[in-house]
């Protein structure tokens, strides 16, 4: 690997957290990722005080929405974090979310929760655009999109497929590449910990698999 000037963690996080395009994870501008927001993102949303928003700071990165439904269930309704929901979230995976986390999705009921989990294992958003498709009108399918991702093979997965995992920019991208072929998500984990701290490289663990 060549070697440039050293870089602190902080910088290095820093130059990594860059907006991309549309891959695995279908991310959406009007949601917010509550792993990367700043505070002032945060209290700008539905519901949300200054409180609520520096508990979500403190306690991140939330592996999942049921710990942070949990958090924000101490302060809000479950119709106040409904509305919350329709513009923050953490994306699930699509092969692996329970029915609860599925059900925290606004509009997400009993029919749509089977839907999602008939057609399980995801091997993109392209197949789940195609099956949920069967049952929403587009504008509702591109809604739905931007709650879910499908974990990227970290050996085969194109730049834009990188680029997709919120936080992910032309830096990082680098990083994930350079130590192809991975033999195990221990690598990752080691090989990434280079750059960002442990808390960090868990919540990027969440977008990768190996095949």
């Amino acid at each position: 690997m060549t070697v440039s000037l050293p870089l602190t963690r902080a910088l290095c996080a820093s130059l990594f957290l860059a907006t991309a395009a549309s891959g695995q994870v279908g991310r959406k501008p009007w949601m917010l990722d509550p792993n990367l927001a700043t505070e002032q993102e945060l209290v700008a949303l539905p519901h949300m005080t200054p409180a609520l928003a520096k508990a979500i700071r403190d306690g991140r990165p939330f592996l999942g929405m049921l710990a942070l439904n949990q958090l924000l269930s101490k302060s809000l309704t479950a119709e106040q974090r409904t509305a919350l929901y329709r513009k923050m979230f953490i994306h699930l995976n699509l092969n692996t979310a329970s029915k609860e986390e599925i059900l925290l999705i606004p509009g997400v009921g009993e029919k749509m929760l089977h839907e999602f989990e008939e057609y399980r294992p995801y091997r993109g958003l392209a197949q789940f655009r195609r099956e949920i498709g069967k049952y929403v009108d587009t504008k509702e399918l591109d809604r739905l999109e931007g709650y879910v991702f499908v974990p990227i093979d970290l050996n085969t997965a194109t730049d834009e497929a990188i680029l997709s995992i919120p936080g992910i920019g032309p830096k990082m991208l680098h990083e994930f590449k350079e130590y192809r072929p991975y033999k195990s998500i221990e690598q990752f984990r080691r090989e990434i910990g280079k750059y960002v701290d442990v808390k960090e490289a868990t919540r990027l663990e969440r977008y990768v698999t190996i095949k």
